[in-house]
């Protein structure tokens, strides 16, 4: 989706969520907690790829591969506490999967 898009959907929900008196944090901590849950999970189906690949012989699924790096090349950058992780995808990650997508 595009970026506008889904930051306009985050930030409605925010306000409904508050109208409605659910405990949520400020919208900048909100924003940030949502962007951290979306590398976590980003990372998570890298792994089940790999490993589908690897232990499964089902190579089809790393064809979405550059989806999910796109995504952690667009947030990771954002939180400098991240930039181990931003090393280790340009570092290992990003070959592996250029490696058996080639």
């Amino acid at each position: 989706w595009p970026e506008d898009r889904v930051q306009a959907w985050l930030h409605e929900y925010h306000r409904r969520a508050i109208a409605v008196g659910l405990p949520l944090p400020s919208i900048e901590r909100f924003l940030h907690d949502v962007d951290l849950m979306g590398v976590h999970r980003h990372l998570k189906v890298l792994g089940i790829f790999a490993r589908l690949q690897h232990r499964d012989g089902k190579p089809k699924y790393l064809a979405d591969a550059p989806r999910f790096l796109a995504y952690l090349d667009a947030v990771v950058p954002k939180y400098p506490a991240l930039d181990p992780l931003r090393e280790l995808l340009e570092r290992t990650l990003k070959p592996a999967f250029a490696k058996v997508a080639a």
